[in-house]
């Protein structure tokens, strides 16, 4: 098994900054792909940003394109969001996932780990 805990959210007003973190721990050399996803009140989880075991491949999600960057340090076993230039509608609970796929996939149902999640609120 994988356990994931994310941290560094907080409130920020818009247009600031947030570094999230997701430390890994448990059967680690199992996890390939990491990814980002979120869930504001009332929507569903969607996804932000995700990376290859490498970090060679990347991909975001429109809305945060150009404003957030996921990196990972696979020595450390963590995995990064630098979010700058927040908007209110960044506000939600952000989730940090883990795959088993080498694939960067886009949809939770790839992931097979989670984490519990930690708030990011964003005020205008």
């Amino acid at each position: 098994q994988v356990q994931l805990v994310e941290s560094g959210g907080g409130l920020v007003q818009a247009g600031g900054s947030l570094r999230l973190s997701c430390a890994a721990s448990g059967r680690t050399l199992s996890i390939n792909a990491m990814g980002w996803f979120r869930q504001a009140p009332g929507k569903e989880r969607e996804f932000v940003a995700g990376i290859s075991r490498s970090g060679g491949i990347t991909y975001y999600a429109d809305s945060v394109k150009g404003r957030f960057t996921i990196s990972r340090d696979n020595a450390m076993n963590t995995v990064s969001l630098q979010m700058n230039s927040l908007k209110p509608e960044d506000t939600a609970v952000y989730y940090c996932a883990a795959d088993r796929s080498p694939q960067v996939h886009s949809t939770t149902r790839s992931y097979d780990y989670w984490g519990q999640g930690t708030q990011v609120t964003v005020s205008s």
